[in-house]
């Protein structure tokens, strides 16, 4: 079934009807010359300019385009609430395979389309897209981040990324065994491509035992190579969730990676990684909590990238960001604490934490 436009009515449905409902503004881009098929979704603009990446993906269907698109944007809303940034929630989705599509004709017209928006969304880089892409849209937008230093940008983000992540997992040690210190603690991570290889330094900087998987190889080989000592692999996600002796798990790669079938065979007592939407439904952070697994909720410890590229729209500043990114390890313990006052998992208490700033911030609006 379509509706008038042609669009298929479950889309519009989604964006009405559903849990997922509730966003400021959907925009359905096409450029017919260079091929640009993508979706812009802006979920709160309560504490300021939505702020978000670009995924790039060939999605199966545009329903499934549109559905990932709104859901990224929700998370964004939270976690730059969190991240205590003066941003909203947003993220786009230009449908097609990066290695095959991606021409600079195609970045530019969405460069043109994100311009059309006249500042209501600020994108940035997400899985398929790099600096030097958003060099390109920054031609015909002025409200890209993610830029390389050579354009006035900050760069590679995965950096901060990666710190606040570890923040994160110092926070879960304090919270959970009396200490940060990682030292001697054995961690796996699951994907060590951008941001995953920054985050192994610093475990090994701090002494612990980490080991690794990725399905790509050469991801792998890499990490082995260059730290010969105190990293070991193993094949899949499959056997690294059940190392025994494993105390914190860290998904890196694609979402959804805490799920039935995961979380009850996972041997680590802490999961805190950088992937986005790890919990792969409602209900996962309960059954870990069940299970006694403590779970540091994801868009509050991978935020280092997105305080990053908020940081560039004022001219950047490494060291201000980074001491941004370190107060990760105190909003970590406030959510802990928090959890355990209303007695509810930590995903729960960071989005009680996140809504209640937004809310504020739309009754400070309502009252001018």
């Amino acid at each position: 079934m379509t509706d008038v436009t042609g669009a298929s009515a479950d889309v519009l449905h989604a964006l009405f009807h559903s849990d997922q409902g509730g966003h400021e503004q959907v925009v359905l881009c096409q450029d017919r010359a260079s091929g640009l098929k993508a979706v812009i979704a802006i979920h709160s603009t309560a504490l300021g300019p939505a702020l978000g990446g670009t995924r790039f993906y060939p999605y199966a269907t545009e329903a499934e385009a549109v559905a990932d698109a709104l859901n990224l944007a929700r998370g964004m809303s939270y976690k730059n609430a969190m991240a205590g940034l003066d941003h909203g929630g947003g993220k786009a989705v230009i449908i097609g395979d990066p290695e095959r599509d991606k021409t600079e004709e195609l970045l530019l017209a969405y460069g043109r389309m994100v311009a059309s928006l006249g500042g209501r969304y600020v994108t940035a880089c997400d899985v398929g897209t790099y600096v030097a892409d958003m060099d390109v849209v920054a031609r015909e937008c002025r409200w890209t981040t993610g830029r390389s230093p050579e354009n006035g940008g900050a760069g590679d983000s995965s950096v901060l990324t990666a710190f606040g992540v570890y923040q994160g997992m110092r926070a879960s040690a304090q919270h959970l065994w009396g200490d940060p210190s990682l030292r001697g603690r054995k961690v796996g991570i699951a994907g060590v491509g951008k941001v995953g290889h920054h985050l192994v330094k610093h475990l090994l900087d701090e002494g612990a035992e980490v080991v690794i998987t990725d399905v790509r190889g050469d991801a792998v080989q890499r990490i082995l190579d260059q730290h010969p000592e105190g990293v070991t692999a193993v094949a899949d996600t499959e056997e690294l969730i059940r190392v025994e002796g494993l105390e914190i798990y860290a998904p890196c790669a694609l979402g959804g990676a805490l799920n039935d079938a995961s979380v009850p065979v996972l041997t680590a007592k802490v999961v805190c990684g950088a992937a986005n939407n790890q919990l792969a439904h409602p209900g996962v952070e309960k059954d870990l909590a069940d299970r006694g697994i403590l779970y540091a909720p994801d868009y509050v410890v991978n935020a280092g990238g997105v305080i990053q590229v908020a940081d560039e729209l004022h001219g950047f500043d490494f060291d201000r960001c980074k001491a941004k990114a370190a107060r990760i390890f105190d909003t970590t313990l406030a959510i802990f604490a928090r959890a355990k006052a209303d007695g509810i998992p930590p995903a729960a208490a960071a989005d009680r934490i996140a809504e209640q700033r937004m809310a504020d911030a739309r009754a400070g609006h309502a009252a001018h």
